[in-house]
């Protein structure tokens, strides 16, 4: 029967609780396919709703809320690491009875994708990222400047101040900017004081090899966070990787066009599900 996306829960082997939603219209009578899509930060499994329609025909969607986000409890000191948000993930599909899974992710999301491929090659069937470099290391990024910014002005501040780098501010609908902002500004501040860095010192090129499933990666073309050459890596060194450029938009492509990215994904999901 299909599941609403109505929210759940369940209980990370440290013992956080963590939100996750599940949509599947898919054909009963066929196999069964698992979807997890994992957000960027400052976001949560509702940042990715236009991306339901086009894929939860085909598969069993699953959207967690990473920890410290959404619905997600903040962790504590000594539960965010890299290797504890690819726990989650493995964890989650434990629960949900899932041996092996595809694997999409936004930004952040997608570094902790890119890294449970690494890790767990066995359980990643497919791997998709959008607008994520392999790891932080060298992007733009300024983490001292982001916290210091965050802390100046608040969250919601911040947001506003730097939206242009997410966004094209003049052709997006004002009540859609509005809205990500409301929904950004909910993230703990204190988390983000530790995830950014955290994932700032991330740079996962030397073991992009270890991807061994397809992988498709779809960047931003006039992204101020970071060169398209540093994208280019992803393409370099994932064997047959499919590397498809968003011409002129910036970072937010999963949010400034969704249903491309959604239909992008279902294309690249569905050829290799055969």
């Amino acid at each position: 029967m299909p599941l609403s996306s109505e929210m759940q829960m369940h209980v990370a082997s440290d013992g956080l609780k963590l939100a996750y939603s599940v949509d599947d219209y898919s054909d009963p009578w066929k196999p069964r396919q698992t979807l997890f899509l994992l957000h960027a930060a400052m976001g949560s499994s509702r940042r990715l709703y236009k991306w339901v329609p086009v894929l939860a025909r085909h598969f069993r969607v699953v959207r967690p809320d990473m920890r410290g986000h959404g619905r997600s409890e903040v962790p504590g000191r000594g539960q965010l690491t890299l290797k504890r948000l690819v726990q989650d993930v493995l964890e989650l599909a434990d629960g949900l009875g899932c041996a092996r899974f595809h694997l999409a992710g936004s930004s952040a999301g997608a570094i902790v994708a890119m890294q449970t491929a690494i890790e767990h090659p066995e359980r990643v069937a497919t791997l998709a990222d959008f607008a994520s470099t392999p790891g932080l290391k060298h992007s733009r990024i300024d983490p001292a400047k982001w916290i210091a910014g965050i802390r100046a002005r608040g969250l919601r501040g911040f947001l506003e101040e730097t939206i242009s780098e997410r966004f094209d501010a003049a052709t997006a609908d004002p009540g859609f900017l509005r809205w990500f902002i409301d929904e950004s500004a909910t993230t703990s501040e204190e988390l983000l004081a530790r995830f950014v860095p955290m994932m700032k010192e991330v740079d996962q090129t030397a073991e992009l090899h270890r991807i061994k499933c397809p992988m498709l990666a779809v960047v931003p073309g006039h992204d101020p966070l970071s060169t398209l050459e540093q994208y280019e890596v992803i393409r370099q060194r994932v064997p047959g990787c499919e590397f498809v450029v968003y011409d002129g938009l910036p970072h937010n492509i999963t949010d400034a066009v969704p249903e491309r990215c959604a239909e992008e994904l279902k294309r690249f999901l569905l050829r290799h599900c055969g």
